[in-house]
């Protein structure tokens, strides 16, 4: 078995266990949201309580109780509301884990990259944190669902936006050790959709050119790693760090399978940003 062969079958354990998982918090957090639900009926009804017996409160008291009401109120909203963001997550997780492999399924392109972009960088603040990161993320409002294999786009991005944090903690340990204390890392993600009118329209049957671009301003990629970047083997980063598969894994991705193209713009010191164009249709 060869190494990419290796690294694909880890990424399939991985989606499984990623899928259990996901299953098992789904349940408790039903049970946050629809307590969270109770409490604010409850919430409701002491209120209206506490408004019937405000003649026989001083007014210094009645006024407390009801700040305290109203911030739990908006707690318990909070609550809600993040449950459900987490509820969203769990759903779109569990949706990449049980497409069948090379499966196109029409996908909230934005939803993806943006759940993607954030979980790789809370991976990043695990191992590190101090580190941090200014991230600027640009997402149409009116984007439809375009058809795509949401397994395999959702590790493309994991892998340029992993690329991504690991440049700019590189830029951030060289400008700190120069004493450059004014250095802000920064990442912008910008995804969009037009009509598409490139020769990998596939005979006009993807009318839309998906776009989706990373930006970093960390150390860039050198002109020794560029000619090779997406070549098996190929990583700048430290043993047991990287497994030089991340861009050939990405290249399959967009290019091999989904018949796009892979822009990289590059300038040591400077910065990287990676865009992936892909022809698509939607539902």
């Amino acid at each position: 078995m060869t190494e990419s062969e290796k690294q694909q079958q880890k990424l399939a354990s991985l989606g499984m266990l990623s899928a259990g998982i996901a299953h098992e918090i789904q349940n408790p957090l039903n049970f946050v949201i629809n307590f969270s639900k109770i409490s604010e009926k409850l919430l409701k009804d002491l209120k209206e309580i506490l408004e019937d017996i405000s003649d026989d409160i001083e007014e210094e008291d009645a006024e407390d109780m009801a700040d305290i009401v109203e911030d739990l109120s908006t707690n318990l909203q909070k609550i809600k509301e993040h449950g459900e963001r987490a509820i969203d997550i769990i759903q779109g997780i569990l949706l990449i884990s049980r497409g069948k492999e090379g499966e196109l399924l029409p996908t909230d392109i934005p939803k993806l990259v943006h759940e993607y972009i954030w979980l790789s960088y809370h991976a990043m603040r695990a191992k590190d944190k101090s580190f941090n990161v200014s991230i600027c993320e640009n997402y149409p409002d009116d984007m439809p669902r375009l058809m795509v294999v949401p397994q395999d786009l959702s590790r493309a991005v994991l892998n340029i936006m992993n690329n991504a944090c690991y440049a700019l903690r590189c830029q951030q340990a060289e400008e700190t050790s120069k004493g450059n204390t004014a250095f802000k890392p920064t990442i912008d993600v910008t995804v969009s959709c037009k009509e598409n009118d490139s020769d990998n329209n596939e005979g006009g049957t993807k009318p839309y050119l998906l776009s989706i671009s990373v930006k970093d301003n960390g150390c860039g990629i050198p002109d020794n790693v560029m000619e090779k970047l997406f070549h098996e083997n190929i990583t700048t980063k430290p043993v047991g760090e990287g497994t030089g598969l991340g861009m050939q894994i990405t290249h399959d991705i967009i290019v091999t399978n989904h018949h796009g193209k892979i822009l990289v713009d590059t300038a040591v010191g400077k910065g990287t940003t990676i865009t992936f164009l892909i022809p698509a249709s939607k539902i």
